[in-house]
């Protein structure tokens, strides 16, 4: 057998059916979108078995991108959890047959209330169909199971259309990265839109010598501080950085001495930045613009406030 090409098929299979319904979509889109965006309570997603699935994650991406949302089992609804449902609230209920036992059971109890009811199934003429107040059909010539029995591009074509949905509400409502970060603040894009460089700074134990310091005795200084460099000040003021590089280019010159004040040795005017409250992303990018170990941090009269390294940086996984 050859795998790769039963792979191939699957994925053109899919992909196939997945563009076949792009262009058979219509104002069931629209109307689902409205319908959802005048939701004033939460929008509830149901299904059974592999619908359910889909469901689950749908509710998932629609709550992560700011359309209030939870999954309900339909078993689960029928023992009690059908309170959940409140007058406020919209249902989107999945099933590809249009027929699954558990979730028919519940609609007459969705209705009986009035809560508007979306459905995703193959055609109008189910009893999901008959019940929805918009029908999203989810049509497809062929699974990709070579059974023809297995949920394969039915699922694809239903998690698809439940991303399409989602979208379209974070256009809607003018959702933005933002948004997106404020429920996921521990994730990578939290970290890039809400670190800041005050949060990883390192404020103590810095490794600052006077300008008129002998370069042995500044030497202890950067062994002390662990930072590769040293901050060459004057009265506070940031003069200049001796980093372990301008060191070892000093160990080549004929006349180096370490008796010599290491500011002879050092790099003048270095980088710094006076926003500590640069987010730490932007100033990661400097660092990687300008080929940086470190940036100073300063006050607009340069005198120096703190250092944020590189590695200061990786550790708190910005990106």
């Amino acid at each position: 057998m050859n795998f790769i090409e039963i792979a191939q098929k699957v994925l053109l299979l899919e992909a196939n059916e997945l563009q076949d319904n792009a262009q058979r979509l219509g104002e069931e889109i629209d109307q689902a979108v409205k319908l959802i965006d005048q939701t004033k309570g939460k929008l509830i997603i149901t299904g059974v078995g592999k619908s359910g699935l889909v469901g689950s994650k749908m509710a998932a991406t629609f709550a992560s991108t700011g359309t209030s949302s939870f999954f309900l089992h339909p078993t689960e609804a029928l023992h009690g959890d059908l309170g959940m449902i409140g007058k406020d609230d919209t249902v989107l209920a999945i099933s590809y047959s249009g027929e699954s036992e558990e979730l028919t059971k519940i609609l007459p109890h969705i209705k009986r209330f009035d809560i508007p009811l979306i459905g995703m199934a193959k055609n109008k003429n189910t009893t999901l169909g008959k019940y929805s107040d918009v029908l999203i059909p989810i049509s497809i010539s062929k699974e990709a199971c070579p059974l023809g029995v297995a949920p394969t591009s039915s699922t694809t074509l239903t998690m698809a259309l439940g991303d399409a949905l989602a979208v379209c509400m974070m256009e809607k409502r003018g959702f933005q990265k933002e948004d997106f970060a404020s429920f996921h603040p521990g994730g990578s894009l939290g970290k890039m839109l809400f670190v800041k460089i005050k949060d990883l700074m390192r404020v103590e134990n810095l490794p600052i010598v006077e300008k008129d310091t002998p370069l042995k005795n500044t030497i202890v200084v950067m062994s002390e501080g662990r930072l590769g460099n040293v901050l060459i000040a004057d009265n506070g003021k940031l003069e200049a950085v001796l980093s372990d590089g301008d060191l070892r280019r000093a160990l080549m010159k004929t006349d180096f001495s370490l008796d010599a004040n290491a500011l002879s040795y050092a790099t003048k005017n270095p980088k710094f930045i006076t926003d500590e409250n640069m987010l730490a992303s932007d100033a990661l990018k400097i660092i990687e613009e300008h080929k940086l170990q470190h940036l100073v941090i300063t006050d607009e009269n340069k005198k120096i406030k703190g250092i944020l390294h590189i590695h200061d940086l990786i550790e708190a996984g910005i990106k």
